[in-house]
């Protein structure tokens, strides 16, 4: 971009740009400062319920033997002073999971736990979905008033179960859903992950998602408590059976019902690792076509939306004269600024929101991976399973 060549677009693009991130900062629903979060809602101690619902947790896991131990044991160490079943559904796994799932079950006896060994996903389900189904349905007779559908690299604190229900109860709330805070300690889960809340926030501002007049809902699948009686009125399951990104899918059926919550916290995390760039862009990839409803024309539009938002100031605040230069240069500051408090809660370097223009073109660039993936069929793969989109299976 040369400002004597095209200074009228480079002016255009810094004005543009600018009003963007005015929109973004002050029209976006707070997303970028993180603050609806578990630690800013008011505490719910047992004291004050009389009796606490039943409450029943359901663990997919396919192949997940290094981590189901730990999720399983999370769960059974449970400070709730209700009832509480743990039923894990064996995924068609290849590996020692169900075995795992039963020895750590064995040595904390005080929780009722049951492991079911799925024979793979029915036709037009997806595995995790079918494998949900079926733990659903297993879970039916203890007649639970809640379900916690958590994944099995899920580890919860001590008091994760009782919150939820608390927060539920509270809020009168149909569905209590906590975004895990995912492993960041790798280069690569540094550069990737805090952008990944950062976007998730952009895309569904967590304060938005939490008002009943609003029609924005997502949830986060590594923790979601749903009433069991408005789950089964939206559909149960069987509603999004074969839905790629089915938190969100979820929470957009049960907000119909009734309202829903979704924040941060500190006490769930994720304790799966992703090592290398390879890991983050195959996570990344897996299911950001789908979030695009498989469009070429959303595609595109994604991308014109990235570069004029995140690539444009940069390029501006460097190559352009006049005053472009400024306003890109603003654009990149608000940019900036807005990336900081999520590194702070993932307790990263400030320097990193600098380079947040550089980690938005590598998400651009994985989210064209996973179009290209499934024109070819081999789209959201996941532990040796493909899922294409629907219109091209």
């Amino acid at each position: 971009m040369h400002s004597e060549i095209f200074p009228d677009m480079s002016l255009a693009l810094g004005i543009v740009s600018v009003a963007v991130w005015i929109y973004l900062i002050c029209g976006r629903g707070g997303y970028w400062r993180g603050a609806i979060r578990d630690a800013t809602e008011a505490s719910h101690p047992a004291s004050n319920l009389y009796r606490w619902p039943v409450v029943t947790a359901i663990i997919p896991a396919r192949n997940e033997s290094e981590f189901i131990g730990a999720s399983v044991q999370s769960l059974l160490r449970q400070e709730y002073p209700g009832q509480l079943n743990v039923f894990v559904v064996d995924d068609d796994s290849n590996d020692d999971t169900a075995a795992v799932a039963l020895r750590t079950a064995n040595a904390v006896p005080d929780r009722q736990t049951t492991v079911i060994r799925s024979k793979g996903p029915a036709f037009g389900w997806t595995g995790k979905l079918s494998a949900l189904n079926e733990g659903i349905a297993a879970a039916g007779q203890a007649n639970p008033y809640y379900l916690l559908l958590t994944d099995a690299d899920i580890v919860h604190e001590p008091d994760t179960v009782a919150w939820l229900v608390g927060q539920a109860l509270a809020g009168e709330y149909v569905l209590v859903s906590l975004m895990a805070k995912l492993r960041c300690e790798s280069f690569a889960e540094r550069s990737h992950v805090p952008a990944f809340i950062y976007f998730f926030q952009m895309l569904f501002p967590f304060a938005w998602v939490c008002r009943a007049d609003s029609v924005v809902a997502a949830a986060a699948g590594g923790c979601i408590l749903v009433r069991a009686d408005a789950f089964a009125g939206a559909g149960g399951i069987a509603g999004i059976r074969n839905a790629l990104i089915d938190d969100c899918s979820l929470a957009a059926k049960l907000k119909t019902i009734g309202p829903i919550w979704l924040g941060l916290t500190d006490r769930v995390h994720s304790v799966r690792p992703y090592d290398s760039m390879r890991d983050v862009k195959q996570m990344i990839s897996r299911s950001a076509y789908a979030q695009l409803r498989y469009s070429p024309l959303l595609l595109a539009a994604t991308a014109i939306g990235l570069l004029m938002t995140f690539i444009a100031p940069p390029l501006l605040a460097v190559f352009a004269a006049g005053l472009p230069p400024y306003l890109g240069l603003a654009a990149w500051l608000a940019m900036a600024l807005s990336f900081i408090p999520t590194l702070r809660f993932y307790r990263l370097s400030p320097f990193w929101s600098l380079a947040l223009p550089a980690i938005a073109l590598l998400y651009l660039y994985y989210t064209f991976n996973s179009a290209y993936q499934y024109l070819r069929r081999r789209g959201g793969q996941w532990k040796g399973r493909v899922h294409d989109a629907p219109s091209l299976q």
